[in-house]
């Protein structure tokens, strides 16, 4: 029996309202992972200033967030120009470790002598405390910014060796035997199948790496800098400027913010382009 054209209307309207209440929940869902870090964030900004207040706390020892971004408006040139070298070196050593990491990773997943010869020695290097090798950096490269650079793919690079093993590791072996009955060379196997299937694996490295690039640019500012927001931070605090030093600081999270969020941009669209979906 044939439905009538009420009853097509009706399964029409509830199948559109269900359509919106799915739009509705996926905006929801979406906002939230916006809205909820941001009300966070205000509510640890207000007790930090009115617990400031409250307990008098003297403003050497911790500023009121107020204070601090007074000092961001009033020094926003000098914050500015000691935040480009910081920013700009950071993004230098990561993507010079992303280069490294991602190369190696592919040599160490390809060779098994290359694998069994050099994987042990870069997890013994990775247990070395970083921070101790930072003085042999400025005497191996000098007191200018190849010296932070090269710190930073120091510390930087070994997460992205791991997690790109990872991914190439992860691939389905039977989607690799079916390209190869298919008579597919190994670069068609590597670009169609392993390196899409490592994406998220390799990115999530990459975020790893971003944040530690600047923790190693600022270490080699803190030991030889001029200029930089390590400078400026150690410079401040010597002085007992804790203010100025907070605002190079807040600086300094905003510009990991950016280059942070660079990355994530990046995955994005390389997730499009090759049509991994999303986690």
């Amino acid at each position: 029996m044939r439905p009538s054209i009420e009853q097509a209307q009706s399964i029409d309207t509830s199948s559109s309202g269900a359509k919106k209440k799915g739009v509705l929940l996926t905006l929801v869902l979406s906002s939230s992972t916006v809205i909820l870090p941001l009300l966070l964030a205000l509510t640890v900004l207000l007790m930090w200033e009115y617990g400031v207040q409250l307990a008098g706390i003297p403003e050497v020892i911790l500023p009121a967030p107020s204070s601090i971004f007074k000092v961001m408006i009033s020094k926003n040139e000098i914050l500015l120009r000691h935040s480009a070298p910081t920013i700009l070196e950071s993004a230098g050593g990561f993507g010079l470790a992303s280069i490294l990491g991602i190369g190696l990773a592919i040599l160490l997943s390809y060779s098994r002598f290359a694998s069994e010869a050099l994987y042990p020695n870069l997890v013994f290097f990775q247990l070395i405390p970083k921070i101790a090798l930072a003085p042999l950096f400025i005497i191996w490269f000098g007191i200018g910014s190849e010296s932070r650079l090269a710190f930073a793919v120091f510390i930087s690079f070994f997460p992205i060796v791991i997690s790109t093993i990872a991914g190439f590791a992860s691939v389905d072996t039977n989607m690799v035997r079916l390209c190869r009955s298919l008579t597919a060379t190994e670069w068609q196997i590597f670009t169609s199948v392993k390196f899409p299937a490592a994406l998220p694996y390799i990115f999530s490295g990459m975020k790893v790496a971003m944040t530690m690039a600047i923790i190693g640019v600022i270490i080699g500012e803190f030991i030889t800098a001029q200029q930089g927001l390590g400078y400026l931070i150690v410079f401040a605090t010597a002085r007992a400027d804790t203010v100025v030093g907070m605002a190079a600081i807040t600086t300094l999270c905003a510009g990991g913010l950016l280059l942070y969020g660079l990355v994530a941009a990046a995955e994005a669209i390389a997730n499009r382009y090759y049509g991994v979906p999303r986690g």
